[in-house]
């Protein structure tokens, strides 16, 4: 199968997440994505992170009812930082029929050369570089051009940083994630007690 795998924090995760893996899905003819949350990021600073169990059962909820959709623990699981390199040669051991196709943003790829073993990487999985708001195809380095594929995907200009900031001030979030996501965050009262400083 040809599996997409799209990783992140997903602190809290909203519709913009949704639309980009269902676009590159069907652009791509993937047969799947896999959402794999983070244990912790490398890039980020990790204050605001609410726990895995949390940011997991949204994950669920949010693409519950789409079948091509899954939701992996693999880096939870694994605990410590977690790296995209260990996760892709974990994917490889568990999974080796399959091909995989690494989704991240245009401003993770001007980045990329800072990650752990990106030759690697570039090995390991086809790297599908998706288009952000102000960036362009022509901003890839262009030692990076050959070795990517340029998914243009739609401009959604929402961050989970700003739903944190929208929760902890009291505003509504609704539309910004799905309504089952929405709910756990109340029910939970998750991002609430201390305004996201990020």
């Amino acid at each position: 199968m040809n599996i997409g795998i799209l990783g992140g924090t997903f602190n809290p995760p909203h519709i913009g997440h949704l639309i980009v893996a269902e676009h590159v899905r069907t652009e791509l003819a993937l047969d799947r994505i896999l959402f794999i949350p983070a244990a912790t990021p490398p890039h980020k600073v990790n204050d605001g992170i609410i726990d895995a169990h949390h940011r997991v059962q949204m994950l669920r909820l949010a693409t519950q009812g789409n079948p091509h959709v899954d939701v992996a623990e693999i880096e939870i699981a694994r605990g410590g930082v977690s790296y995209t390199a260990d996760t892709l040669q974990q994917l490889h051991v568990e999974h080796p029929s399959d091909q995989f196709f690494l989704l991240i943003g245009m401003d993770n790829l001007l980045e990329f050369h800072t990650w752990r073993s990106p030759e690697a990487i570039l090995e390991l999985a086809t790297v599908v570089v998706m288009t952000r708001p102000g960036f362009a195809p022509h901003d890839v380095p262009a030692a990076m051009r050959e070795k990517v594929v340029i998914c243009p995907v739609p401009e959604i200009d929402i961050a989970s940083r700003q739903i944190r900031k929208r929760v902890a001030e009291g505003k509504s979030i609704r539309y910004l994630v799905p309504d089952s996501v929405r709910e756990y965050i109340t029910r939970f009262e998750l991002y609430r007690a201390v305004p996201d400083r990020h």
